[in-house]
């Protein structure tokens, strides 16, 4: 990891990953342990999963519910996509905030996501893939989320694709968080 920066949510983490690249192509390294550690976040992820998306979808705002709740990395291998931070840890100094990071293929950026934060994307390319690190399993009855249109976001799509299952969520204001800031 090149660069580790906090953004404008304590926490969040935009990360400039190491890459090199020649003819044969680019060598990438999208996760280092001693990094992390440094600057005090979860190290430890016992997850990987990734999805691939048509341009014009919006997935989110997703989290998991305690006790099955986790940090995340996340990153393009191909594609671009506006990726949407939300703030739901109660006694932060920026709950109920959002923000967004273009993530891509060509950039070589991630994003660290702490517990407490709800995640999503705008897909902005056709065939982009993105790449989930979690610290804990997926459990789906601990599944969570907000509703894409209930915060503020502005997002890059009037009529997105989205699916019925985020359509569903609750709104920010209906929302009742069991995130604590720390």
């Amino acid at each position: 990891m090149k660069t580790f920066t906090e953004l404008a949510i304590p926490g969040v983490f935009e990360i400039d990953m190491f890459h090199a690249g020649d003819d044969r192509g680019m060598f990438v390294k999208p996760y280092h342990k001693k990094t992390l550690e440094k600057h005090g976040l979860i190290s430890e992820f016992r997850e990987s999963f990734y999805s691939t998306n048509r341009k014009g979808v919006i997935r989110g705002m997703h989290f998991q519910y305690p006790p099955h709740d986790h940090a995340k990395i996340v990153y393009c291998t191909s594609g671009k996509l506006i990726d949407v931070i939300l703030d739901l840890r109660l006694g932060s100094p920026t709950y109920g905030k959002s923000i967004q990071i273009e993530l891509s293929a060509n950039n070589f950026k991630a994003a660290y996501l702490p517990i407490g934060v709800a995640h999503g994307f705008a897909v902005l390319e056709d065939n982009t893939c993105m790449i989930y690190l979690t610290s804990t399993m997926h459990a789906a009855e601990f599944d969570g989320g907000i509703k894409y249109d209930s915060f503020g976001n502005e997002w890059p799509f009037d009529e997105p694709i989205t699916s019925e299952r985020d359509l569903q969520f609750p709104s920010l204001s209906e929302f009742e968080s069991p995130f604590i800031y720390t």
